[in-house]
């Protein structure tokens, strides 16, 4: 198979709780192109809107409103997803050390109420990373268990196949 360059789509939002749901949608329609399994689908648009949601809620403390910018390659193997903003950026490495692995003998009420979002992220990514330049840049990939465009038994179309 002949190697060829990514398709890339970029989306610039207002750093809204109200443009949430859309990047979710414009997530689940690109993986979906992409034919990851449902699962697959849900952990991606899970972890997108754990970094989305940072940005909207410790981005752009002082400033009335910010944007997010949100990069997605789409590869033969993977999709990988940037997301950016311009803002605030707190130490990662600090917070991740004091980041308790979670524990089930103890309750839920115990858990902390945020926090978690980094956990998840790489709960269910194949890959993150976390870079600080002129704001914060989070960068997401999880990688498809299939070539683009084979056939995947987990997928059911109403349509026939011709």
């Amino acid at each position: 198979m002949q190697p060829y360059p990514p398709d890339y789509i970029e989306l610039k939002i207002p750093a809204k709780t109200d443009y949430l749901g859309m990047i979710r949608l414009t997530v689940s329609g690109i993986a979906n192109r992409m034919q990851f399994s449902y699962d697959e689908i849900e952990d991606i648009k899970m972890a997108v809107s754990e970094a989305c949601t940072n940005v909207v809620q410790h981005a752009y403390l002082d400033k009335e409103t910010g944007d997010i910018t949100i990069g997605f390659g789409l590869f033969s193997d993977r999709l990988e997803i940037m997301i950016d903003d311009h803002g605030e950026r707190f130490n990662f490495r600090e917070r991740k050390q004091g980041m308790a692995p979670y524990n089930p003998s103890h309750p839920i009420d115990a858990l902390p109420e945020s926090g978690l979002g980094i956990y998840v992220m790489h709960s269910v990514m194949d890959a993150v990373e976390i870079s600080y330049n002129h704001g914060m840049t989070v960068l997401l990939t999880k990688h498809l268990q299939r070539e683009w465009g084979e056939k995947d038994e987990r997928t059911h179309s109403i349509y026939p196949e011709n």
